[in-house]
């Protein structure tokens, strides 16, 4: 495709010579003298002048002598769109593999794409242009809505609400059984039925072999635009807000209820019934046990202020050293008299 024709198409600005043919899409160190990079983190800003690439998707005030460019307000962005350019999403042709068995009460939507061992059980209602990949699992009564794209081996429990444009990466269970359990005199736990469900608003994403539990009464619900990374457990009762962001193996027991625009990164912990406002950012491996105020970056066991926990860092790889200087200051106290 011609840079000119790919600008258009981006609506971003070219500067540079329009009939320069790209081939495709690359990071700025594998990058071809015919693929297309992008630059949004100034920490790599030195790569500019080592890419091989033709030419590079930079932000407005971005400085790049003697190279074509496309400029964006949003460069990253940019190049997730000249992605799908190049590289658009595979969809399998329309059709019902022999091998899927479907109750006979199953209503399919216009274009449906089901394979090779599907399982759909009796009251499911499927939106039009789903894809279901083998061995896709949905129970009884769950009602899934347009643009549907589960892949193998997913699986969809009893009376789960999906909506549009919903993605379900390998091996993600949306509605398995909450961890209830409740403690009998002998020591033992009696199992307490999950009878709730799981809503998922439309264009959320989980991906492969996260768990999504249904709550025991009532609802487990993902807001519009969530996504959820590989082996993150959402506790039954959570309510997770609009465009939140679960990182590789969060955690969230029971009954959270997380704002709009929140981002747990990795291994974060949330304890349960908690709520954490509005755009708060919890870093790797934080702790949360107790509610979190909207607008707050947090780190750290127990989570404090990021600010804090940074000097808080700082300080502990230092404190066996001023441990010593405390001791040697103590005992010279005690020669002197003072006591301590």
């Amino acid at each position: 495709m011609k840079l000119g024709e790919l600008a258009v198409h981006l609506g971003s600005t070219l500067e540079g010579p329009s009939d320069l043919e790209i081939s495709g899409v690359a990071g700025m160190d594998e990058a071809s003298p015919t693929e297309l990079t992008f630059l949004s983190n100034p920490k790599y800003h030195r790569k500019l002048k080592t890419t091989r690439a033709a030419a590079i998707i930079v932000g407005p005030d971005v400085e790049v002598p003697a190279r074509p460019v496309l400029r964006a307000e949003n460069p990253y962005l940019t190049f997730a769109k000249a992605l799908e350019i190049f590289s658009p999403p595979h969809r399998p042709p329309a059709g019902i593999h022999p091998t899927a068995v479907l109750a006979p009460d199953v209503k399919l939507g216009c274009n449906p794409s089901i394979g090779p061992y599907v399982v759909i059980e009796e009251g499911v209602e499927l939106g039009d242009d789903c894809v279901l990949k083998s061995f896709v699992m949905i129970y009884r009564h769950a009602k899934v809505g347009h643009r549907f794209f589960a892949h193998s081996h997913a699986v969809v429990r009893e009376g789960v609400q999906i909506g549009n444009d919903v993605i379900l990466q390998n091996g993600v269970v949306v509605g398995g059984d909450g961890y209830g359990f409740a403690r009998q005199a002998d020591g033992s736990y009696y199992k307490i039925v999950q009878s709730g469900t799981v809503v998922i608003e439309d264009a959320v994403e989980v991906q492969a072999n996260a768990c999504i539990d249904r709550a025991a009464v009532g609802e487990t619900r993902l807001r519009r635009g969530v996504k959820v990374d590989n082996l993150v457990q959402v506790g039954h009762g959570c309510d997770i807000g609009e465009n939140s962001l679960l990182c590789g193996q969060a955690g969230l027991a029971g009954s959270c209820k997380l704002g709009r625009n929140v981002v747990l990164a990795g291994q974060v912990g949330v304890a349960g019934h908690l709520t954490i406002g509005d755009n708060v950012v919890a870093t790797a491996q934080s702790g949360i046990p107790s509610d979190v105020e909207p607008n707050r970056t947090i780190s750290g066991y127990p989570a404090i202020d990021n600010a804090l926990w940074l000097k808080c860092s700082a300080i502990f790889a230092r404190l066996p050293e001023i441990y010593a200087a405390f001791r040697k200051v103590c005992d010279h106290l005690r020669k002197i008299g003072v006591e301590l």
